[in-house]
């Protein structure tokens, strides 16, 4: 019984350290010559002040004429400081017309700040496929969860232009067209899982770049 009880205490205090360390190191700066793990970068061993800076929000990022958007990433890739501090961000631009199709960041929440135009948008729940949608303005923001589908367009008259805020350093993204229809999964399989008929699939895969 005495052993059963004293388990839980050494295990305590052999955890110990590794808390500390974690307590201690202030940051940890990605090394991008390394590769990335699910635990991140690993730590540069030379920091300046630069690896806590980014300009690169600063102007209108290069428009898709596909989607009429352009979403600018300042994730651990471009913005090597936000390794292990579980944020990152990016600026979205919309022309008039503009749209993020459905998508999803498997690995971070998202917070949608809007700072000019008109933006729609809205996600949708998992388990009862409940629509949440909003029409957001200058000065409005907008929180999607974790892994849920979600989309943006611009609804207004002129351009939109947002930042956001993702809860990882690298949230990831999945935007559903493009896994549907811009890779070689046979037309036949995306009928069968859609219930869209081949016309309609095969029109997508060439608007998309998919083939099959």
């Amino acid at each position: 019984m005495a052993k059963m009880v004293l388990l839980p205490v050494l295990l305590s205090f052999l955890l110990l350290p590794f808390a500390s360390l974690a307590l201690t190191q202030d940051f940890c700066v990605a090394d991008l010559s390394c590769s990335d793990t699910p635990a991140g970068y690993p730590c540069k061993s030379s920091v300046s002040a630069n690896d806590f800076y980014y300009h690169g929000l600063a102007s209108k990022g290069k428009i898709n004429p596909l989607i009429m958007a352009a979403v600018t990433p300042a994730f651990v890739g471009q913005f090597p400081g936000v390794n292990g501090l579980g944020i990152s961000a990016a600026r979205l631009d919309m022309e008039v017309g503009g749209v993020v199709p459905l998508h999803t960041h498997p690995a971070g929440s998202e917070l949608l700040f809007v700072t000019q135009g008109t933006v729609a948008a809205g996600f949708i729940s998992s388990g009862s496929n409940t629509p949440y949608t909003k029409t957001l303005y200058a000065g409005d923001i907008m929180v999607f969860p974790q892994g849920l589908l979600h989309y943006q367009y611009n609804a207004g008259t002129g351009p939109a232009v947002a930042l956001v805020a993702f809860s990882s350093p690298n949230p990831g993204l999945q935007i559903t067209d493009f896994a549907l229809f811009a890779n070689n999964l046979p037309s036949a399989v995306v009928e069968k899982v859609t219930f869209l008929d081949d016309a309609t699939v095969k029109k997508l895969k060439s608007v998309l770049g998919g083939s099959g």
